[in-house]
């Protein structure tokens, strides 16, 4: 993979330019505005049931939305559900350290997609 990188302080973003396979590309192109998110969600690296979460996103941003759907974007009723679970348990000083692992992984999803919101606020 050739990857030529111009980096933006302004914006804190850089350019970069990839080779991908014609077919890889006529993937991307329709999700391009999305693709820096969904490929952050990636490279995670999520260990525990917060996986489901990310994948929730990268599902519901594989799918192109305006960025008005975006904006006004939440997780399913069952995530909302265990992360209300896993911060009641946190709470009461009850949570294993596989649900604090799992917490945290679902915090890093929550910061990831209020950053999104915030460039689409900034940006549309």
């Amino acid at each position: 993979m050739n990857c030529g990188c111009l980096e933006n302080k302004v914006n804190h973003m850089v350019q970069m330019t990839m080779q991908v396979p014609d077919k890889l590309a006529e993937r991307i192109r329709p999700i391009g505005n999305w693709l820096p998110t969904i490929i952050e969600l990636g490279l995670v690296g999520f260990k525990t049931l917060a996986t489901a979460t990310a994948a929730e996103v990268i599902e519901f941003l594989a799918k192109n939305p305006l960025p008005q759907q975006v904006s006004t974007y939440h997780v399913s009723d069952q995530a909302q559900a265990r992360l209300q679970r896993l911060l009641t348990l946190n709470q009461a000083g009850m949570l294993s350290e596989t649900e604090q692992l799992e917490l945290d992984e679902l915090e890093q999803i929550e910061h990831i997609i209020i950053m999104l919101k915030t460039q689409i606020a900034h940006d549309w």
